[in-house]
């Protein structure tokens, strides 16, 4: 008989109690931009059906990766527990297999920025108790969703006030070799500019000027880990505040499990920060 596998102390200590009865349900959203309709996972707190009707919740998007589904995040991990802590509400849009969440110009039928940046929130907002305000908006994703999310809180920074990236292929002109790329983003010869102006670290000091709170995580062996050393870097450079975490690990699920945890907790207090600054206006304070 195999041994028992001891849970990371993280996970025991948000699982050991109370007992989680969060509402997970899939539904369907359409697409104008593409002609089509996707399935996406949305998870609920407990509370929301037990609050009154007057109730709303911020919401919490997190994107899968390259190759994966809308159906990732609860497969292979307890995201949904997190709904129950911090009180808000996730969604987990598909972003196809390899969108890379761009509105591609070499591909009119791949538009998965405008469908997930502004289809997939209004669905969202007028199916579900929102707080329809960027201060009640994050993103986040891992891998290809990591550069998804940044890239759409950076393309709409009216929508999102906090976003956050887990092992992101934050710069996808070191990621030429992944399978379909160049599909979406063109030939990288032939389209130089087009790879150059969609790096993140080329629009950094928007995070910034747009109040964006901002959390970066990548494992230590991850491949990815040198453009977010990179991007980190130039962040530092240029004075935007976030939250930077590299620990032991690589490009796996292992990882992924504890960084959502440490990017809804990351939110979470965004959210917070934010009440307290409309509440006290002379504080000053931001989050990030």
């Amino acid at each position: 008989m195999k041994p028992v596998r001891a849970l990371p102390l993280i996970w025991l200590l948000l699982f050991a109690s109370p007992a989680w009865s969060f509402q997970s349900r899939v539904v369907t959203i359409p697409s104008a931009a593409m002609r089509e309709s996707f399935d996406a996972t949305v998870v609920l707190p407990d509370d929301y059906a037990r609050d009154d009707r007057a109730a709303r919740y911020p919401v919490v998007y997190v994107l899968h990766g390259s190759g994966g589904s809308y159906a990732d995040w609860t497969a292979n991990t307890r995201i949904g527990a997190l709904a129950d802590r911090y009180r808000v509400i996730l969604v987990m849009p598909d972003g196809g297999h390899e969108s890379w969440y761009i509105d591609s110009p070499f591909d009119s039928g791949s538009r998965y920025e405008t469908y997930v940046g502004n289809e997939v929130v209004s669905y969202v907002d007028a199916h579900f108790r929102t707080i329809a305000a960027k201060q009640d908006r994050a993103i986040t994703g891992l891998s290809m969703g990591g550069f998804g999310a940044l890239r759409i809180a950076l393309d709409r920074p009216g929508t999102f006030g906090a976003v956050g990236s887990i092992s992101g292929a934050v710069d996808p002109r070191t990621c030429e070799d992944e399978p379909g790329i160049d599909h979406v983003f063109g030939d990288p010869v032939r389209h130089p500019s087009f790879w150059n102006r969609n790096a993140i670290v080329a629009d950094a000091d928007t995070f910034e000027r747009e109040h964006i709170a901002l959390t970066i995580d990548c494992g230590a062996d991850d491949p990815f880990v040198r453009s977010n050393r990179t991007l980190h870097d130039r962040l530092m450079q240029l004075g935007v505040p976030h939250a930077y975490t590299e620990r032991p690990g690589g490009h796996t699920w292992d990882y992924w499990r504890n960084a959502i945890l440490r990017q809804v907790r990351f939110f979470s207090n965004a959210f917070r920060k934010r009440t307290d600054i409309a509440s006290h206006p002379g504080d000053g304070a931001r989050a990030g």
